[in-house]
Formats: structure tokens, sequence, C-alpha cells
């Protein structure tokens, strides 16, 4: 390998999908920590011997140094406060890998290119209103029906963008997105057994892509302006606002659960949002919820989550060869096995 063929982005996330710091790296590889901090500044470039020794210390092919990378920014996180900043950055240098799939499948024919709709909010104080025909848009112009969306995930893969499972052990990393222009990647979160949360998760991230972007993240208003969004996608107010009760009546929003395929919680809040539930009722609904557990494990299961199918079928072709031998198998097959689950 040249020494001329070496794009500095990747030593970080090869160091980043390790989880080691620039002195453990530095450490294990026999280098000084200036030299990895000057290797991913741009500021030095390793020797083709030196790059062998990266390689093998981070599990990548040595053709991975070489590999064009594009820039986004660190995602959009929920729960910042309770996810270790290793956590993320690892979380988010496996999104990078699921991207770098999803370039080489559509150089194959395999994976299209992304239609994402682009509709920045007005403000971090946008009203409801805007939101919800923000939501409206979108559906409109992907051709969707009124009445639910029969499966977000491939809605979404159908539309450009690479979904794929985490395939992590900490359940502290729920899902994200990254607003890659060519291919945005959604990474739904490890929790496999709850379809109407997962969902509603693919709703919220695509909310992040088509709201904000590159241009706002990482701030509480954007994570309600997000949830405001995918249940606005998932229950346009047109299609909806009839059917939610103004009681509490339980058989009815199991009902609704089964066919909109959203949480009572979701379903609850909605009403609340429409104005279907004055105040008080909403509260007396979740107390309830709440007393019996509902909260954490709602009744009336909807089976299975949707799940990612694109990558998964490009990965089992023979087609993602090339793909494999530039990309650290270790992480790709984690990605496959995560998505067959």
């Amino acid at each position: 390998m040249s020494t001329q063929a070496f794009e500095r982005a990747r030593l970080r996330t090869a160091r980043e999908l390790a989880g080691l710091s620039q002195t453990r790296l530095a450490r294990e590889a026999g280098l000084t920590p200036a030299a990895i901090s000057q290797f991913e500044s741009g500021a030095a470039r390793p020797s083709p011997e030196t790059t062998g020794v990266l390689a093998r210390v981070l599990a990548v092919p040595p053709a991975f140094f070489g590999e064009a990378m594009t820039g986004s920014h660190d995602g959009f996180f929920r729960s910042l406060r309770r996810t270790s900043v290793t956590d993320r950055r690892r979380a988010r240098a496996i999104a990078h890998v699921a991207h770098d799939l999803a370039v080489h499948a559509s150089a194959v024919g395999r994976f299209r290119a992304a239609d994402m709709p682009c509709l920045p909010v007005s403000s971090l104080q946008a009203q409801q209103a805007e939101i919800e025909e923000a939501a409206a848009r979108v559906r409109s112009l992907w051709g969707l029906p009124p009445g639910p969306v029969s499966n977000v995930v491939e809605l979404l893969e159908g539309h450009g963008v690479a979904v794929t499972r985490l395939p992590l052990d900490n359940h502290d990393v729920d899902a994200f997105s990254l607003p890659f222009p060519d291919h945005p990647v959604v990474v739904l979160g490890s929790n496999k057994n709850d379809r109407a949360r997962s969902r509603f998760d693919s709703a919220h991230e695509l909310a992040h892509l088509v709201l904000h972007g590159e241009q706002i993240w990482g701030v509480k208003e954007v994570e309600t302006q997000a949830h405001q969004f995918a249940a606005a996608f998932l229950m346009p107010a047109d299609d909806i606002h009839d059917q939610l009760p103004t009681t509490v009546d339980w058989p009815a929003l199991f009902h609704l659960k089964q066919h909109w395929q959203v949480s009572l919680a979701a379903l609850l809040m909605r009403a609340r949002t429409l104005g279907r539930m004055n105040e008080n009722v909403y509260l007396t609904a979740i107390k309830t919820a709440s007393a019996r557990g509902w909260r954490r494990v709602e009744p009336v299961p909807l089976g299975r989550p949707e799940q990612p199918t694109r990558l998964l079928a490009y990965l089992t072709s023979a087609d993602s060869t090339p793909a494999r031998s530039v990309l650290p198998p270790q992480i790709v097959e984690s990605l496959q096995t995560a998505s067959a689950v």
C-alpha cells in the first residue's frame, strides 16, 4: 500500500470499532500516542509497514485504510447521559461500516440512492402543526395511502436508507441515525421483542433525517420534535382522530393497537395531543396502565419486530465479496447476524 492511500478518518473508525483510546492503540502497536494522533489528524502518514501493524492490532484488512470515507456528525443519540462516550463512538463506527456496505451494494445495483425529503424545521421551538405538516408531506411524497404504514423498515429501505440492527449487547445504546446524503443509516436498538417500539424508533429516526439532517442535533428539542413527527407519521390526524376514544376504553385501544401497529402509550399520547382525551382522562389511563405493569410490558403483543432485509440480502450474495475484502470481517459478520435474528 502506498503511503498516499491512507484515509486518516479510517484509523479513528477502526480504533473506535475496537474500543481503544489513542494511548492504548499506541501501546499495542508499539508506537507513540503522538504518532497515532498525527496519523488521525493528517499531520503524518504511516508507512506501509506501520499500516500493516495497525491493521493487525485493529483486526481490519490493510485495504480498509485506503477506502474513501464520507463524513457525518456524531449521530442522533437519545440517551446521551445514560450512554457512555465509548459505546456511542463504537456504535457510530459500526454505522459507518453499514454505510460502507450500502455504498458497495449500490455499486453493483443492489441498493438504490436515497430520495430523502428535506423539510428542515423553522426552529427548535417549531409548533406541533409544522411537525404534523412535515409528516403528512413525507407520506404524500412517498405515495403512502391513508391508514397504518404496513412496514416502516421496508419503507425506509425502499427509499435508500441503510437499516440495520445494532450488534451490541449494550441496551443503553438506543436506536440512532446518521444523515449520509447518499445512503442515510438508521440503526435500530438491540431490543428485538417489541414491534410497536421498533416501528416508532424507525419513524423517530426518519424524523431526524427529514427535519434535522446535518443542521441540528444532540439537544432535547430535536428529540421532542422527532417524537411528534413519528406519532404523526404513524397515526395521521385525519385518519385516526375519530377512531380514538374519549374515555379509557381498553378494548377499543387494544383494537387500535393491533390495527395501527403502535403501542398503547403512543395511542394515549396521540389521543391527548389531538384533543380526544382531556388531561384528566389521559392521566387516569396512564396511572391504570402503570398499576397493571403495562408501562413495562404491554398487553396485546404485535409479534416479531420488522427486520431489515436489503443489506442482509446483499451480504448473503456473492456480490458482497469485494466489500468483505476491505471491511472489518468481525463487524460485517455481526451486522449480518444482527439483521438475520
